[in-house]
């Protein structure tokens, strides 16, 4: 556990458990973020900041979706971070390309009068709020909310690179599609297409709970939080719905990669068949003129005649080009 105490107008880090009580007994504003698991903590977190036992398993626990709560003396708000993960190098033994999973993070969230808890999982944004309280600290200077709206203003922000890797994933897929439905290469591009909707998926059902989340903090519903900072939670409102809309929407072009995917394999598929059809078609008559020069019979006119095989062969040639010719008329091949 580390607290980030205003002193002096300056953001403090300390870990020491003596100073952090006496910031919170005196009032001074507090950020306090969590790391290890441990009973003492509890202790600590129950004794001088009253936080109820509830909160405390929410906190350490994993809940797949996020929620808010209104307790007496705080709020908690449990959201979810992500960030996309580099492609896996390919298999050899494999298909040819990585796939790119979805990483999601548990980020928790409890906000009093005179301070604000933490834990993130995937700890970039507590990071990037550290950084920016090292930069200006006029956060810390007004108040636990605004430190929460801090948290949660990067949290949104770490969605956009996300974003924009659906976006280039989403355009190569819809040219591999195109280019590999059908072929040897066409079952990694498959295997690509349904990594990415269940990616977009989780993030769907993630930003389904979330948005209604911070759409209750939009509405200053809680009034631990001071009415000037809901214009500002209603600005991250915005912004996640727009990360929202785009999920839908790639989640959606994705879809149709997929239906285009089966329709340029089913199409190459039946182009194959059609040739191996017409392949067949040109050979029927030549094996009917075969077999029947191939039957054992002594009265057969061309057996015995000195021309009667160079006849036969002649006769196969012509049958075969005006097949392929009546075929190219027709516009079959």
């Amino acid at each position: 556990m580390e607290a980030c105490i205003l002193e002096n107008n300056a953001p403090y880090r300390t870990r020491d458990m003596a100073k952090i009580r006496a910031a919170i007994t005196a009032g001074t504003t507090t950020w306090i973020d969590l790391d290890k698991h441990e009973p003492a903590i509890d202790a600590f977190l129950t004794e001088a900041l009253g936080i109820h036992a509830l909160t405390l398993e929410d906190i350490w626990s994993d809940r797949p979706a996020p929620k808010v709560d209104e307790f007496p003396g705080y709020i908690y708000v449990c959201a979810q971070t992500m960030r996309a993960s580099p492609p896996d190098p390919p298999d050899p033994s494999g298909p040819p390309g990585g796939s790119r999973a979805l990483a999601h993070f548990e980020l928790d969230l409890v906000v009093g009068r005179t301070f604000v808890i933490t834990r993130d999982e995937g700890r970039a944004t507590v990071l990037a709020v550290h950084e920016e309280l090292a930069r200006t600290p006029k956060s810390l200077v007004r108040g636990p909310a605004w430190i929460a709206h801090s948290v949660l203003d990067h949290a949104v922000d770490g969605y956009l690179p996300v974003i924009d890797a659906f976006d280039d994933e989403v355009e190569s897929l819809q040219d591999d599609v195109l280019a590999k439905a059908g072929t040897r290469e066409g079952n990694a591009v498959l295997a690509r297409i349904l990594e990415t909707k269940r990616s977009l998926q989780a993030l769907r059902r993630i930003s389904i709970h979330q948005r209604d989340v911070l759409l209750r903090l939009a509405r200053g519903e809680f009034a631990i939080l001071p009415a000037e900072i809901v214009p500002y939670m209603r600005d991250v409102h915005d912004h996640f719905v727009r990360v929202s809309d785009l999920a839908e929407s790639y989640r959606d072009l994705v879809t149709s990669a997929l239906e285009a995917y089966l329709s340029v394999q089913s199409n190459r598929l039946n182009e194959v068949m059609k040739t191996l059809a017409l392949i067949s078609t040109v050979m029927l008559p030549l094996t009917f003129i075969a077999g029947v020069y191939g039957m054992n019979f002594d009265r057969i006119p061309e057996l015995h005649w000195l021309y009667g095989y160079p006849y036969a062969l002649c006769l196969m040639g012509v049958t075969a080009i005006g097949a392929v010719l009546w075929f190219r008329h027709k516009a079959w091949i």
